[in-house]
């Protein structure tokens, strides 16, 4: 943590995130909120580590394929429970919007067709927004938004975990090498001076 702390990144995305989240403690003065006042103040809903990051993309990248507004409520929520880092799963829930949400509905629901042998029906926004339509588009709709999900949630939590740790051992090797580099230019240090 103290490594993440001095890079120029996470600084920024932390002043970021600490200017337009409200405090804890106007969360809990907030009488429309106040019955999840106590279950906001939970740090690992806004800590920047990997295990709440990755488990926020995990849980953001689930909620993106349940139905629309279920989402909204899903999501949070589901940070709460799981104490992940909440902004982040709302940012991925937000990509699910009225422009979005036609494309990736539509391709889980060719999967989910797919997956239950059902010829797909061909993108037609007059059979789409007929809600008379969506009984026969339910059920392959719904398998390809559980198989979305789930993989969505499993490939977004090993790849963030896989990422940070990459990034964490790269600065580290770095600094390593520093000492080592200096060295060879022939610029001392009082650290090498004290060891010969």
């Amino acid at each position: 943590m103290a490594l993440a702390g001095r890079l120029p990144w996470y600084r920024s995305v932390k002043r970021w995130l600490k200017r337009h989240l409200p405090s804890s403690r106007r969360i809990s003065e907030d009488k429309r909120l106040g019955f999840l006042g106590k279950f906001l103040q939970d740090p690992n809903l806004w800590h920047l580590n990997r295990r709440s990051v990755a488990g926020g993309v995990a849980v953001g990248l689930f909620a993106m394929f349940v139905p629309p507004l279920g989402q909204l409520f899903f999501g949070p929520l589901a940070a709460i429970r799981l104490r992940v880092n909440l902004p982040v799963v709302i940012g991925l829930v937000w990509v699910t919007n009225p422009l979005t949400i036609p494309p990736i509905y539509y391709l889980s629901y060719r999967i989910g067709a797919f997956l239950l042998g059902q010829p797909p029906i061909e993108f037609r926004v007059e059979f789409w927004m007929d809600f008379h339509n969506w009984l026969g588009i339910l059920s392959p709709l719904l398998v390809g938004n559980l198989l979305c999900g789930v993989l969505g949630a499993v490939a977004g939590y090993f790849t963030v975990q896989g990422l940070w740790r990459w990034y964490v051992v790269r600065q580290i090797n770095a600094r390593r090498r520093r000492p080592q580099r200096r060295a060879v230019s022939g610029i001392s240090l009082p650290s090498s001076s004290r060891q010969t």
